[in-house]
């Protein structure tokens, strides 16, 4: 992505949105800045960014609130600023779709490292597009029950990117389930490591004691597997290797 691009700083503390609008626009980014939620949503109506540093403390919305926000309406990218210790807000900021988390205190090279590295993820997506709109397309013209395939005791609409149990019942799912869901399904009976589940869900490789993709796949268990208390029979463990999806009628 070129060099110019706009990035918007939200953060409460105007010394770190000084601090940042320096270093990035002496390496040739373009930087808005807002200090709270409102401020957020003024300044991308008036000018969308390509990229969002996002505080997670922030006053009133905090920025978990306002990363789901921003997934939900906006294809740009999210990176999140941290507390050193806040592993919880980590990986809550990474399941509601940030790109990238940055903890505090930070090297400024280190998020610039980090941040084009998302900005590269974005200019890729493009070249995508045509295949992605025909299989769109494809899809629109499959009835919805030929569009729905079965993962463990539920059913995966991957055109509408919902869950739903065996008598109906939609099951509440987050963007990176979702990802994860379609990633097993593309690749049944074949064992996925944290760096491969991570690159094709969040593109971005795993990192030691990083421990979001174990969180997810219990989450992602207990909403899929036969039976949630009993050893998991759908996504089954892979030990010092990964996860396996192994479709039911194969798990026997």
């Amino acid at each position: 992505m070129d060099p110019s691009a706009r990035l918007l700083v939200v953060d409460d503390d105007v010394s770190i949105r000084a601090m940042l609008r320096e270093y990035l626009q002496a390496h040739g980014y373009q930087v808005a800045e807002a200090d709270n939620g409102v401020q957020m949503r003024e300044r991308i109506e008036h000018d969308t960014p390509d990229a969002v540093l996002l505080d997670v403390r922030l006053p009133g919305e905090d920025g978990l609130l306002l990363a789901r926000y921003l997934r939900e309406r906006y294809d740009l990218g999210i990176i999140m600023v941290t507390a050193s210790g806040d592993v919880v807000d980590r990986v809550v900021g990474l399941e509601l779709g940030a790109d990238d988390y940055i903890a505090k205190p930070f090297d400024p090279r280190e998020l610039l490292a980090r941040l084009k590295s998302v900005l590269r993820r974005l200019q890729a997506r493009p070249a995508d597009a045509p295949a992605q709109q025909q299989q769109h397309e494809q899809q629109q013209r499959q009835p919805i029950a030929v569009r729905r395939q079965g993962f463990g005791r539920c059913e995966v609409d991957l055109e509408g990117r919902r869950l739903f149990e065996a008598g109906g019942r939609e099951v509440t799912l987050t963007a990176m389930e979702f990802d994860l869901l379609r990633a097993f399904l593309a690749n049944p009976n074949r064992v996925l490591s944290r760096d491969q589940l991570l690159l094709q869900t969040r593109k971005r490789e795993w990192e030691p004691f990083d421990r979001s993709i174990d969180i997810r796949i219990g989450r992602l268990r207990r909403k899929v597997e036969p039976d949630p208390a009993a050893e998991p029979r759908v996504i089954r463990t892979v030990r010092n290797a990964g996860y396996m999806y192994v479709p039911l009628d194969s798990a026997l």
